[in-house]
């Protein structure tokens, strides 16, 4: 591929056997049988299959896998098979789910925006069998997270994170609180931002004038505007590294899609994200052969964008879980340089004024009534070094 007569091509030379077979099979028109891939002797299938369920890809296999157009033993399609159809079951489970929560949460006024699951599924691939999702992402207004804890709470939901706080930092630092349902096993993320912070995104109101709307169920079900839902998804996936294929193949999706190139692009200026937005169609074009608009030369030409692409393939080199933790020492330093090198200067900027806000450690340090709060602010400084101090003595 050639933007501006600019070479772009990912180094992927450290990339397995089995991951270079399944970024054949997710391509577009992919006829194995047309246009073979070669298969070693020493071809480990075993490993394959724990990448196709690691990047959750049995939904998009599955098809290829029934029409005949994969080389693969029996057991192997036997086994994707079974996962697609736990994989419906499940995402019928979450849609009865979402209608109910849906409900619920229209009579009591509050608006809500889902930001995957489902209705992700059907936007992109039209059916909801042919994509996984964990749990249900909401999105609502912050000022409606106390009513919407106790309608949760009220149907069984448990909340399953509580967030240490001080001077109400939760509010910019963290960006949703999880919820699950013991009975029903349903996890439900109820975001007031997009993204944690410290970071500038659309505010809800903005996000809510844009939204499409779609009934099922007899109800009303809001989701982000195309552009919005772009934008949300190329700096989600590059937040956790696109460390699975699934995020990606989102993306390859969503640029088939009717969108305003120009209006994403704004939004990627304004929210300093127009690295992310290189980042992620580079990493589409080159690994999933996603056919790239125009008018997106300009962010592919640019060397960060080059350079955040080729940061990626570390995470595709390991079947990485950032979610699993401790994560040994080397994922985890190599993810905390990988993450700062996201930002962009006015990102760095804020990060760094960020750290003489106080932090929750800091309370802990030094307890303070909280009424007296306020002193951490200047007490900061000493706090951070007595910890540091302690720590190293312990170490």
């Amino acid at each position: 591929m050639k933007v501006k007569n600019v070479p772009i091509k990912l180094n992927v030379s450290r990339l397995s056997n089995e991951m270079n077979y399944l970024l054949k099979l997710l391509e577009d028109e992919s006829s194995i049988s047309q246009n073979p891939i070669p298969i070693n002797d020493d071809f480990d299938w075993g490993a394959f299959i724990d990448l196709v369920k690691h990047h959750r890809l049995y939904p998009q296999l599955y098809p290829k896998v029934k029409q005949g157009q994969t080389v693969v033993p029996t057991y192997v399609s036997e086994g994707i098979t079974k996962l697609y159809e736990a994989n419906i079951f499940h995402m019928l489970h979450l849609t009865k789910e979402m209608e109910a929560v849906g409900k619920i949460f229209a009579e009591n006024d509050i608006p809500m925006l889902h930001l995957k699951g489902p209705m992700l599924a059907k936007k992109l691939y039209g059916d909801l069998s042919l994509r996984t999702s964990g749990d249900l992402d909401i999105l609502i207004p912050i000022k409606d997270l106390g009513i919407a804890e106790k309608l949760l709470v009220a149907e069984g939901y448990r909340k399953d994170e509580y967030i240490m706080t001080v001077l109400n930092d939760w509010k910019w630092r963290h960006h949703h609180f999880t919820y699950v349902h013991p009975q029903k096993q349903v996890k439900i993320e109820i975001h007031w931002r997009l993204n944690p912070g410290p970071g500038l995104e659309p505010a809800f109101k903005e996000l809510w004038e844009r939204r499409e709307t779609e009934v099922i169920g007899g109800l009303p079900v809001h989701t982000l505007g195309v552009e919005d839902l772009f934008v949300f998804l190329i700096s989600h996936g590059s937040r956790h590294g696109w460390s699975r294929l699934r995020w990606l193949l989102d993306i390859h999706q969503m640029l088939k899609l009717p969108m305003d190139h120009h209006f994403t692009i704004r939004l990627l200026r304004k929210f300093h994200s127009t690295q992310l937005g290189g980042q992620a169609m580079i990493l589409s074009s080159q690994l999933l052969s996603s056919k790239i608009p125009r008018e997106y030369d300009r962010i592919l030409c640019h060397n960060k964008s080059m350079q955040l692409a080729e940061g990626t393939i570390f995470y595709l080199e390991r079947m990485i879980n950032l979610h699993s933790l401790p994560l040994s020492e080397e994922i985890s330093t190599y993810h905390k340089k990988y993450i700062f090198s996201l930002k962009s200067f006015f990102q760095k900027g804020l990060s760094f004024f960020s750290y003489f806000y106080p932090y929750p450690e800091d309370a802990l340090a030094m307890p303070l009534p909280k009424v007296l709060h306020l002193l951490y602010f200047p007490l900061r400084p000493m706090i951070w070094l007595w910890r540091k101090t302690k720590k190293s003595a312990l170490t």
